[in-house]
């Protein structure tokens, strides 16, 4: 039966093309933002999963930072432990010199006493952005210690049944103190080969003291740069799973875009048809 009122092959073509036309915005979309999923309603569970995904990756950039300045500030106070450990092989170095009558213990003591305040300066000195951890007050606030940023850990799904917040790990870095145990003033002045075997004593424990308090800082170094690299990798994968899931496949976007502008202009040539063939009851009334 042929109508002038109800055209359903109209209706029919109609929709098709109206399903074309979402199916080329959705094509358009994805080509435009480089994303399949770009909002909630494209994918509601990768969506949320690649939120918290990111989320986390911000987190692991400030980690990041914050092994930085730790880096840095551990790399400083190295430093500075190396430095007076060779400060203090040149003081025993004297020291043994000085074990010997001929010895002129007068010069003696003075190189002593100017390496003695280079120490001084040395400690000082070994600070980054305010920490300076040969110091008794690493801080300034009376703290022992360097705290840092490690880690973000998370275990398990995140959600609103199952509630598993990240906890954040941190590298403890301790004072090695070279202000209360390098105290080199309080040593034996040199006057004689008597005193001089005194100072040898006490200048080798200083150094002891220096070579392990310059391994701890060593150690927590490595343990810190390590770390960064670490994170840095980690920080990578996680783009990467992120990008897995909601990126867009550009060639297939392409193809499929392609493909759709075809099915519109055939969609709407057939609602063209369609929308033409009640003229052809009018012949049955000539």
């Amino acid at each position: 039966m042929s109508s002038i009122l109800t055209n359903n092959s109209a209706m029919v073509a109609l929709q098709t093309l109206q399903s074309v036309n979402k199916g080329l915005a959705k094509a358009q979309n994805v080509i435009s933002t480089g994303k399949e999923v770009a909002t909630a309603k494209d994918n509601s569970a990768i969506f949320a999963i690649s939120k918290v995904m990111e989320s986390d990756v911000a987190g692991f950039k400030a980690i990041s930072n914050s092994l930085a300045v730790g880096e840095a500030t551990v790399a400083v106070a190295s430093a500075g432990a190396e430095q007076i450990v060779s400060v203090l092989k040149e003081m025993k170095e004297l020291a043994v010199a000085a074990n010997s009558e001929t010895a002129d213990f007068a010069k003696i003591e003075a190189d002593m006493l100017q390496k003695q305040e280079q120490i001084v300066q040395i400690i000082a000195a070994s600070q980054f952005n305010g920490v300076n951890l040969l110091a008794t007050d690493v801080d300034g606030n009376g703290g022992t210690q360097l705290t840092v940023l490690s880690s973000l850990d998370r275990a398990g799904q995140n959600d609103s049944t199952n509630a598993n917040p990240p906890t954040v790990s941190t590298i403890d870095v301790a004072g090695v103190d070279f202000e209360g145990a390098l105290d080199v003033a309080m040593r034996t002045s040199i006057t004689n080969v008597a005193t001089a075997a005194t100072a040898l004593v006490e200048i080798e424990g200083y150094l002891q003291t220096a070579l392990e308090g310059a391994a701890s800082l060593g150690a927590s170094a490595k343990r810190i740069s390590d770390q960064g690299e670490f994170v840095g990798k980690l920080t990578d994968a996680l783009k990467s799973g992120i990008g897995a899931l909601v990126d867009a496949n550009l060639e297939e976007a392409s193809a499929r875009l392609q493909a759709l502008q075809v099915q519109q202009q055939l969609a709407t040539q057939s609602l063209s048809i369609a929308n033409q063939a009640p003229q052809s009851i009018l012949a049955l009334f000539r």
